[in-house]
């Protein structure tokens, strides 16, 4: 195969199916999704026999037990996707909504008109789910796809392809509006992220070392996070109680999640107070603490933290502690060596909440909630493509208007510019 030839071909297609899908009603994107979730159903045979192939080429290669755990397509996760396509047949369609209609001095009517991206690339590892998430909501969006999953799980997302090319038939829509690549050569990767004649934006989800090759060498826009170093800041005027509910939940609901807190900020005033039952708690759970001096003087067992430290996303089990004066180093602190992905306070102080609201430079901020929260469908959107710390175009959780633009739409009968 010439890899570059392929993926030019694959870009065409896509290209072509753009513009068929941006036109397409809802009732016919949704027939698709649905269609779709039916063949998912029936073909539950032969998307196990393909994933038994993938878990077996994983296990002869040494993958970890954690890896082959999220390549499995079991008969729930299997559920989960046939669910997700029907979820996503039930939200709102965003193509064609027309918003901030006003009248100009001259008479004309100028407004919003929300339109496809066009075709996005998105490139992931490991879960073949992705596949079906990543391809329904782009079908939804009326955005045509290209679908790069990782190599050890080729065989399972290829029978997905077949299901997706089935549900997409199914409505009469193009096949080729959602486009698994074929090869696991990595050169296919290097080709759909520099094609920007056919390809408008890509996603990329997977490890910070794969969003920073990406972001480095693609020649079309991308949508992305790289680091999840979240913080919450205890300030002086918190809710003590809810302050360890947040701070315990938001560490160890889940530690491999971009949006679990990495650092905790504790104000001065209270340490000594909420410190001890804290620690507590976390040694409940297992959770290894690293803190700065004034930490370590009411926490003597806990590790000294290091300049490193306050910088990493550990997706474990281990939790960075500094006891700061107050909330302007909190903030210092955060837009310093955050990742702008989110950021918590618990206060009870209406004037420093609203501060923290507005100084601290993340996609998500909350005020006396867990970090865990800041996911597409506790946002309200169904689900998401993933989570966007960029500023330019969709920032936090991006759902179906994310992967969604605007277009000026202008209103007029007759009239000309005097």
């Amino acid at each position: 195969m010439n890899i570059s030839e392929y993926m030019q071909e694959v870009g065409r297609q896509a290209r072509e199916a753009s513009r068929e899908i941006a036109k397409a009603d809802t009732g016919l994107k949704n027939k698709a999704l649905l269609a779709t979730a039916e063949a998912l159903d029936a073909a539950r045979e032969q998307l196990a026999l393909a994933n038994e192939k993938d878990l077996e080429n994983g296990r002869a290669n040494g993958l970890e037990s954690a890896l082959l755990d999220r390549l499995a397509l079991t008969p729930k996760v299997i559920d989960t996707m046939i669910e997700g396509l029907r979820q996503v047949a039930t939200l709102p369609d965003p193509v064609g909504e027309i918003t901030d209609m006003n009248y100009r001095p001259s008479g004309i009517q100028i407004g919003k008109m929300r339109v496809p991206l066009g075709v996005i690339g998105i490139i992931y590892e490991s879960r073949p789910n992705v596949t079906v998430e990543a391809a329904s909501l782009c079908l939804k969006s009326g955005n045509a796809v290209v679908l790069r999953g990782g190599s050890e799980a080729i065989h399972s997302n290829q029978a997905i392809a077949e299901c997706l090319a089935e549900g997409l038939k199914a409505a009469g829509l193009p096949e080729s509006t959602v486009q698994v690549i074929k090869t696991t050569d990595r050169a296919a990767v290097g080709e759909l992220i520099t094609m920007p004649d056919f390809v408008d934006v890509i996603v990329p989800r997977g490890g910070k070392g794969l969003i920073e090759r990406i972001s480095r060498e693609a020649s079309v826009p991308v949508i992305k996070h790289l680091d999840g170093i979240c913080h919450v800041y205890i300030d002086a005027q918190a809710d003590l109680e809810k302050a360890v509910n947040i701070a315990v939940n938001a560490k160890t609901h889940r530690y491999g999640t971009c949006n679990t807190m990495e650092t905790l900020l504790i104000s001065e005033q209270v340490a000594a107070e909420v410190l001890p039952t804290l620690a507590e708690a976390y040694g409940e759970k297992g959770v290894e603490l690293r803190g700065c001096d004034k930490t370590r003087a009411l926490l003597p067992n806990a590790v000294a933290a290091t300049e490193e430290d306050w910088s990493t996303e550990y997706l474990a089990p281990i939790l960075s502690i500094k006891v700061v004066a107050g909330i302007d180093e909190a903030i210092t602190h955060i837009n310093r060596y955050g990742s702008h992905h989110t950021d918590a306070i618990v206060t009870e102080s209406y004037t420093l909440s609203r501060r923290f609201l507005a100084e601290v430079d993340s996609s998500s901020v909350m005020v006396n909630a867990s970090t865990r929260f800041a996911d597409g469908f506790e946002y309200g959107l169904g689900a998401e493509i993933g989570i966007s710390t960029d500023k330019i175009h969709a920032r936090g959780p991006v759902g179906l208007d994310g992967l969604t633009s605007q277009k000026y739409v202008v209103l007029g009968d007759g009239h000309i510019r005097q």
